[in-house]
């Protein structure tokens, strides 16, 4: 389970000091599985359970390491100082500090709460591959590859069309005259996309035309004025289920997610 957001930015914060005030010696094993706890602070002790937590946070990539257990045991140590210091000062009284304190313990509780729900309805291989099979049999925009010339002027694209008519290289003119500065320079080549990548217009003009051919009529778009030529098309490639079994699993858990959340709501008086 993560630490809320804000918790984790003091601690950070709170670790940074302890790295430069802790001394080198002493450290004090963070995740040690003891009912030891980890300090006591003013005759309060700090639980060795919020070292294990606080290192999964603080660790970012880091291997386990004395250094490690340092900064974290004074991270909460600071961390409980500070929060005996505004509990004397009747900080914790005040609404809005008890509002975010209990904003959190909802946070915390909701996402145990959803980790637990997927743990217990977990993602099953049938349902990996009969989501796969589905998008797979499902009908899928052709991918096109083309080439385009944007100019600003109506009659600036008419005159190029005209050029083209006359033999004149397509590339040439798009290298010398297009405004695109993402295709420009390749002589007006566009990626393997399906036309959902592009404006109305531009995709309604590049799907009428066929394989090899240039629009005879300027296509205007938001950026200005078009000339498109259609070099091909293809069916998209499908990648094999291993290649997104992961990303699958994922849809699938959010599905989870929201399952919970309705049966939930389903479940609640809200007035």
């Amino acid at each position: 389970m993560r630490i809320a957001p804000l918790t984790a930015l003091i601690l950070v914060s709170l670790s940074q000091l302890a790295q430069a005030q802790a001394p080198a010696a002493s450290p004090a094993p963070a995740a040690a599985a003891s009912n030891k706890p980890l300090a006591v602070v003013n005759g309060k002790p700090i639980p060795a359970l919020y070292g294990e937590l606080v290192e999964k946070q603080m660790a970012q990539g880091q291997p386990a390491s004395p250094q490690l257990d340092a900064r974290v045991r004074d991270s909460l140590v600071n961390l409980e100082l500070l929060s005996q210091e505004a509990a004397k000062k009747g900080l914790d009284k005040d609404p809005r500090v008890a509002a975010m304190l209990n904003i959190g313990r909802m946070d915390q509780l909701a996402k145990a709460y959803l980790e637990d729900y997927v743990k217990a309805h977990p993602v099953t291989e049938a349902e990996i591959k009969a989501t796969y099979d589905k998008a797979k049999a499902e009908a899928v925009e052709p991918e096109y590859l083309a080439h385009h010339i944007l100019v600003p002027t109506e009659a600036e694209a008419k005159k190029l069309i005209a050029d083209l008519n006359k033999k004149a290289k397509f590339d040439d003119l798009a290298k010398k005259y297009s405004k695109d500065p993402g295709s420009a320079k390749n002589g007006g080549k566009l990626d393997w996309s399906d036309r959902r990548a592009y404006v109305p217009e531009f995709s309604n003009a590049l799907a009428a035309l066929k394989k090899g051919e240039t629009t005879q009529t300027p296509v205007k778009t938001q950026f200005g004025y078009h000339i498109i030529r259609l070099d091909d098309t293809r069916k998209p490639q499908i990648p094999p289920l291993d290649a997104v079994r992961g990303e699958i699993t994922q849809q699938l858990q959010q599905q989870r997610v929201r399952q919970a959340i309705e049966a939930a709501r389903a479940g609640a008086k809200i007035e």
